[in-house]
């Protein structure tokens, strides 16, 4: 396949297979279920009601489905549900990262990669093995989410030679007690928590939804790609979380070669990079993302 030159606003990466529009005629093939929920809007498109959690859900698993090979994909009722296509433009910059000085992606199992806070969707593991054939320790504080994390693993033979899980058992650290003596990782990935309470990430899912109904949202707001308070929230917000990431990795410049982590919000890169270079970083890099309208970035260091 040729690669697409990427727009620098709006494209996603160039080897991201979500280009474009969904094609609901094919997902639906894959997934005959997610029919159901298929409509023709008002312009001759064929769609789904992105506000209901449900037809979010039966999307994620026919793009699973077709894209990655995953024929079981399950999350609990309210736990936070990815939107696919950004979440693979991480893992793609990340390749990049890697391929930056040699020229080459390095593909394999040999690439080990530690995902913070996977979640009970397991996505960047799934999204990661399945591009890449990279190796993957999956790590959450929530013993649900690793559980049905595992579920998801035992019951997709593609992924279980590539993804492990690790019970983060102290919810005040990040990296210590995860990383074991004997482990060598390549990259270290997170997408953080970036609310400070539940009444925060309820106002942001509101405005989401007023946008999607044209103003018109109902007053009990239901997140649309749901999520757990330990997936969306955290003490002191997505700055805090970074700051003690940032301290803790630190401690394990001998085992990882590049850290790296989403940041939603924009005024929290300088903060971080001044932080990581008083801390004795070698290398700081930001990649910006698009998804539509919608901008994010990752930051990586390495020292």
């Amino acid at each position: 396949m040729v690669a697409k030159k990427q727009d620098k606003k709006k494209g996603l990466h160039p080897r991201n297979v979500h280009q474009g529009s969904y094609d609901f005629n094919v997902l639906c093939k894959a997934l005959p279920n997610l029919s159901e929920f298929v409509f023709e809007n008002q312009y001759g498109n064929l769609t789904i009601d992105f506000s209901k959690p449900k037809a979010v859900v039966a999307l994620n698993q026919a793009l699973l489905k077709h894209f990655y090979h995953v024929d079981f994909w399950q999350l609990p009722e309210g736990y936070l549900c990815p939107p696919i296509p950004g979440r693979a433009d991480y893992i793609h910059g990340l390749a990049d990262l890697l391929s930056a000085e040699s020229g080459e992606i390095p593909t394999g199992k040999k690439v080990k990669v530690l995902d913070i806070g996977m979640g009970a969707n397991c996505i960047y593991p799934i999204i990661g093995s399945q591009s890449y054939g990279w190796s993957f320790v999956g790590t959450d504080i929530d013993p649900t989410s690793v559980k049905v994390a595992g579920s998801i693993v035992k019951f997709n033979k593609n992924l279980n030679p590539f993804i492990k899980l690790r019970l983060q058992k102290d919810k005040k650290s990040i990296f210590n007690f995860i990383i074991r003596e004997e482990d060598r990782f390549m990259l270290t990935m997170c997408n953080p928590p970036f609310h400070a309470s539940m009444e925060k990430a309820q106002a942001g899912s509101k405005r989401k939804l007023t946008n999607l109904n044209k103003g018109k949202v109902p007053e009990k707001v239901k997140l649309n790609f749901a999520g757990q308070e330990n997936e969306l929230c955290c003490e002191g917000g997505e700055i805090a979380f970074l700051k003690q990431m940032a301290k803790e990795s630190v401690l394990f410049t001998a085992q990882v070669t590049w850290f790296s982590t989403l940041i939603s919000k924009s005024e929290n890169v300088n903060p971080i990079k001044k932080l990581l270079t008083e801390l004795g970083a070698k290398q700081i890099k930001v990649k910006k993302m698009a998804q539509g309208q919608k901008i994010s970035r990752f930051l990586a260091w390495s020292f």
